[in-house]
């Protein structure tokens, strides 16, 4: 085995068994999945668990930050790049376009597993290139909530990626089950969901 095909099997491997028993998923047996018997494959090509997990998250990333990059550019030719139903849109469309290929199985499941997770969490990633695109759409996010304090813009947005991924986590799963067959409405419904949990009303006088 092609020493690219070893890695791309340890990914392939690793993102689907994180994505159905967790992050704590033995080693040994991810390496066994991808066809290995050396049982430290994974230390081998990726040094750590959370290495592998950064390498998952990685392989996807280059290709869902061009799709945000040129969605940013389509909706600022538009005028609505910073409508705030345009910037949910811009971050859940181009995770859902991913997973309906057929390659693409898991994915979504495994984000919603390792969200907390720092590779995904730390606020620092959102400094490094390979980010810009979430960067610009969500301090556009946060300026598009003037009506909350900024305690209360934190927490929604906080939640947001929660809601987000286990929507998407949520739709992969009826994906592969049959239940249901990708729709061009899709992702508007599931951008709905999130711009009405950011957008509802306070209680209270304390916001």
């Amino acid at each position: 085995m092609l020493i690219a095909d070893s890695r791309a099997s340890l990914l392939d491997a690793g993102e689907r068994l994180i994505a159905e028993r967790g992050v704590e998923v033995p080693l040994r047996e991810i390496a066994a999945a991808a066809g290995h018997r050396n049982n430290s494959a994974v230390h081998y090509y990726f040094d750590s668990r959370h290495g592998l997990i950064e390498a998952i998250v990685d392989r996807r990333m280059n290709w869902l930050e061009e799709r945000r990059m040129h969605l940013l550019a389509t909706h600022e030719a538009d005028g609505t790049a910073h409508e705030i139903t345009t910037l949910v849109t811009m971050l859940a469309a181009p995770i859902l376009d991913l997973i309906a290929q057929d390659d693409v199985t898991h994915y979504g499941r495994f984000l919603e597993v390792v969200r907390a997770h720092p590779v995904i969490a730390d606020p620092r990633r959102l400094a490094g290139t390979d980010r810009a695109a979430v960067r610009i759409i969500a301090n556009r996010l946060a300026a598009a909530l003037p009506q909350l304090t900024q305690r209360r813009r934190r927490q929604r947005l906080e939640t947001m990626a929660t809601v987000m991924f286990a929507l998407i986590a949520d739709y992969e799963r009826t994906l592969e089950s049959g239940v249901r067959t990708p729709h061009p409405h899709d992702a508007a419904e599931i951008t709905d969901m999130i711009v009405a949990m950011l957008t509802v009303p306070t209680r209270g006088r304390h916001n």
